[in-house]
């Protein structure tokens, strides 16, 4: 294992610490990181979420600004705005929350189409035009974005093009029996957060992000997520299916997983591994699978099952 995968996994170690029992869903973010992406939360009030981007920030020494998404959020919340200083005699830019390195933007899905936008531009340009100046975010810029049940009081729908935007989608759920009993007995008037250690810096996790493009992929195993990715858009249950966005998704997350586990090439287990991660959010299924009450992951699961996986890598 090289020194960046163990800091890597020394960071994992550290946010384990306060978001107990979710060594999976907290590996996916970091894989999401890894692959500078930006992931998105699908999940109830309560479970952690901020806690858990505040243990990422501390342990990567990101810069960290959380937005609570409500319909009176603007544009210029988000993107910044020029005032005017009397005694200056002009106007000063002021920069909006996405200055930074890891943003919150908690319940997405409540604020206006408008607002969503402006955070669409950054998410895809890592840039804002402001009055016709652009202006770049910091580096790396990375958005864990999270919605509530569609459906809640105050909730619509995500546009098609901003759920797109995201690498990855996942739910952290509630702890198991255990791990909340932890989590009770833990209380104490001290901030678990306080526990979180700074294991790397803005560059290290820069010079991670190239390491893990450079991991190598064959042929057969680019042909296998293709396979995979073109198998949403003829399956029968699928109204839409994944974009090519989708495809360089998934060899993204693919390359992070692997790298993670201390490989330099990704296996179609990888592939495997984070395909549902990546097209869930991703898909609209048709009337005739809600009539049957079929889900996405019914769906997903399928499409594994149906396509085949090479045996080169393994």
């Amino acid at each position: 294992m090289n020194i960046y995968v163990k800091k890597a996994h020394d960071t994992l170690n550290e946010v384990n610490k306060v978001i107990l029992g979710k060594h999976g869903e907290i590996k996916e973010i970091m894989a999401a990181f890894l692959s500078n992406g930006h992931i998105l939360l699908e999940d109830i009030p309560g479970v952690g979420k901020t806690t858990l981007a505040l243990a990422f920030s501390r342990a990567m020494d990101l810069s960290y600004r959380r937005v609570q998404f409500t319909p009176d959020v603007m544009p210029s919340d988000l993107t910044g705005f020029s005032v005017y200083r009397r005694e200056e005699d002009r106007f000063v830019y002021l920069k909006g929350s996405v200055f930074c390195n890891l943003l919150l933007a908690d319940e997405l899905n409540r604020t206006s189409p408008k607002t969503q936008s402006a955070l669409l531009e950054v998410m895809e340009e890592r840039k804002v035009t402001v009055e016709g100046v652009t202006r770049d975010v910091p580096s790396p810029f990375l958005v864990i974005a999270t919605q509530n049940p569609f459906g809640n009081a105050g909730t619509q729908m995500l546009p098609e093009a901003q759920v797109d935007r995201f690498t990855a989608s996942l739910s952290i759920g509630y702890p198991d029996y255990e791990n909340e009993l932890m989590l009770a007995k833990s209380v104490t008037d001290q901030n678990r957060l306080d526990s979180v250690g700074t294991v790397l810096n803005t560059d290290i996790l820069l010079h991670m992000q190239k390491d893990v493009h450079n991991v190598f992929i064959s042929d057969d195993v680019y042909r296998y997520i293709l396979n995979l990715i073109s198998e949403t858009r003829r399956h029968p249950y699928i109204e839409r299916g994944a974009s090519p966005r989708a495809t360089i998704a998934l060899v993204k997350m693919s390359k992070a997983y692997a790298w993670l586990d201390g490989k330099t090439f990704v296996t179609p287990g990888d592939v495997y591994s984070q395909f549902p991660y990546v097209v869930a959010h991703r898909l609209i299924l048709n009337s005739q699978a809600r009539m049957q009450r079929i889900s996405k992951y019914d769906v997903i699961s399928q499409i594994l099952s149906n396509v085949k996986r090479p045996s080169l890598g393994e």
